[in-house]
């Protein structure tokens, strides 16, 4: 009961929220002619977090609560502190989503899910919602150790919305830099346009969802240079990207059109698994392949 009461709180307060922020930055953009916004984008955005909502809201219940459920019943600790209890929690699922996040960038596999997230030319607090559509149906396996630890299953689904939320809010373009203390800690829209970008120097990085720290730690960080301006979207735009499907569905028939090309069993299993790019004739490069010659061209 008391669950549902929190999750009923959070989107009273959530969905206002979202509206009068997104209805600033339209009207701003508007007003400036900053163009950050197009009809047709918007209700892509909507389209997308719609489809993943409703499959998010069904494997909800039948794979995350279940599951890990069954996690926490067999934990093996437990924080009787409920000031650490929910510190931790924030901490572990933040930590969580980074691995989840990088693996979904360095395996094509799972970079066919969440490509449709970073497929718009735009970036504003719409695009925040463009969500992976299919992503509902592996993201609860990195929640399992969490649970194994000792938190309760409803109280790790809370925190990853409230830790979405935020994730939500970095995507604008009308915060240029954040005070430097912030900016070390935290994952900042100057950061997050940095993750955003087709930039060769700027593919594959800043991670975090609301730390950047993790970012710092394990080599994933890059700060947003003025010198090279962000461009947004895709290193290669999608073919026919009207189509409603095509957008959640081109990089699925891209694995395809590898496979019938590949000259053995184990390309095959390359094309599905190993990062985006990568390609057995040289044909495509991956993103680690595209900075070392654009490091290289530098240099001379």
């Amino acid at each position: 009961m008391q669950s549902s009461m929190r999750e009923t709180w959070f989107l009273i307060i959530s969905i206002p929220l979202y509206c009068i922020l997104i209805g600033a930055e339209v009207i701003l953009s508007n007003w400036k002619s900053n163009k950050f916004y197009t009809l047709k984008d918007c209700i892509e955005n909507v389209y997308l977090t719609l489809l993943n909502a409703g499959l998010d809201l069904f494997l909800r219940w039948v794979f995350y609560v279940s599951i890990l459920t069954w996690s926490f019943h067999h934990h093996f600790l437990r924080i009787g502190n409920v000031y650490a209890y929910w510190l931790i929690l924030f901490i572990l699922e933040d930590l969580a989503f980074y691995f989840e996040h990088r693996i979904d960038h360095y395996c094509r596999l799972f970079w066919a899910v969440h490509v449709t997230h970073h497929s718009s030319e735009e970036f504003n607090l719409t695009t925040g919602f463009r969500s992976s559509v299919f992503q509902p149906f592996y993201r609860f396996f990195y929640f399992i150790p969490i649970a194994l630890l000792g938190f309760d299953p409803l109280d790790i689904v809370f925190m990853y919305s409230l830790t979405q939320t935020y994730g939500i809010l970095v995507h604008t373009r009308y915060i240029h830099k954040m005070p430097g203390w912030f900016e070390a800690i935290f994952v900042s829209p100057s950061h997050h346009r940095v993750h955003h970008a087709s930039n060769i120097r700027y593919l594959d990085k800043n991670m975090g969802m609301c730390l950047i720290i993790w970012d710092r730690m394990f080599g994933t960080f890059q700060e947003e240079l003025f010198t090279d301006p962000v461009k947004y979207g895709l290193t290669k735009q999608i073919e026919f990207a009207r189509k409603p499907l095509r957008v959640i569905f081109h990089e699925w028939e891209n694995i395809a059109g590898d496979l019938k090309k590949s000259d053995s069993v184990a390309t095959m299993f390359k094309y599905v698994f190993k990062a985006p790019g990568w390609s057995h004739d040289g044909s495509s490069k991956t993103a680690t392949q595209l900075r070392k010659e654009l490091d290289v061209i530098n240099r001379l």
